[in-house]
């Protein structure tokens, strides 16, 4: 018999990550609900802001013939992308702070726009999955996992009709070798399309005019470092023991959040995903 979607365990290289780094966190952000609006909580933050309103403006060229990507007014989408963001939505303290990440994320797009590179070539996308949901399959039918996902860009190769996965990143830091992105990538595309995927890279564009290419590992290997992860998740979800690895102190990771409950952060609003956004200062 077929499982039900919506009694499964959804993961994904976010909620994984925020696992990883504190089980409580990941409850607090994933799971926990206000009993008062029914809506889950977020944090809004100057580095968010930066990356959502870059990749929009990035991965937005997608929508158009590869011909045409480039006369569209890049620098003008970027200014609307960024008034979403603006202000407290996007957690800035000052007018100052504001500038200088809006410059930041300007920068970005400029270097874009001088080295265009991959972004000139045909793109392709994975299809959402049902009721608009990210593209999605089932990681272990048998334990009710779902893996889900949204890929930056996958440029299309004509002459071998192969893929090359290039995922964009607005921080500062380079991506940890142990990152379950790549892994997660690997499964979804072995799974929800078939050509073959010949490369990946990430693209660093706050210092690199060009991807950098990594190593993909093989699909037994993305499967397994993957739903060890999952089951960890699923595990404590079945048991409702979300604990901190510092114990109740909390750490980095879980403590602005249980600032959220403590009613010590500023309320800014719903979000774009129903969720009760919230800023510290």
């Amino acid at each position: 018999m077929p499982q039900d979607k919506y009694k499964a365990v959804w993961v994904s290289h976010s909620s994984m990550g925020d696992f990883l780094k504190c089980p409580r966190a990941y409850f607090l952000h994933n799971v926990y609900k206000d009993p008062k609006t029914k809506r889950k909580i977020n944090l809004v933050s100057p580095a968010l802001a930066l990356g959502v309103s870059v990749h929009e403006v990035v991965e937005g060229l997608a929508n158009y013939k590869s011909e045409e990507r480039f006369n569209q007014p890049l620098l003008e989408q970027y200014e609307q992308a960024w008034q979403k963001v603006s202000g407290k939505k996007g957690g800035f303290t000052s007018e100052a702070d504001e500038l200088l990440a809006k410059n930041r994320g300007r920068d970005m797009i400029l270097r874009v726009m001088k080295n265009p590179g991959p972004l000139l070539n045909k793109a392709l996308k994975l299809k959402n999955g049902q009721n608009d949901m990210p593209p999605n399959f089932f990681l272990s039918e048998e334990e009710n996992i779902i893996l889900c996902g949204k890929i930056d860009w996958l440029e299309y190769v004509p002459e071998d009709d192969s893929i090359r996965v290039l995922d964009f990143k607005t921080g500062k830091n380079e991506e940890n070798l142990e990152s379950l992105q790549l892994p997660i990538y690997q499964l979804l595309l072995n799974k929800l399309q078939k050509r073959k995927v010949t490369c990946a890279s990430y693209w660093y564009l706050d210092k690199d005019d060009a991807p950098i290419s990594v190593e993909l590992p093989s699909v037994k290997e993305s499967y397994n470092r993957v739903i060890k992860v999952a089951r960890k998740v699923k595990s404590a979800r079945e048991s409702g023991k979300y604990i901190c690895p510092r114990g109740e102190s909390g750490c980095f990771a879980c403590i602005p959040f249980e600032k959220i409950i403590k009613g010590e952060a500023e309320y800014i609003g719903v979000g774009e995903y129903n969720q009760d956004l919230y800023r510290l200062d």
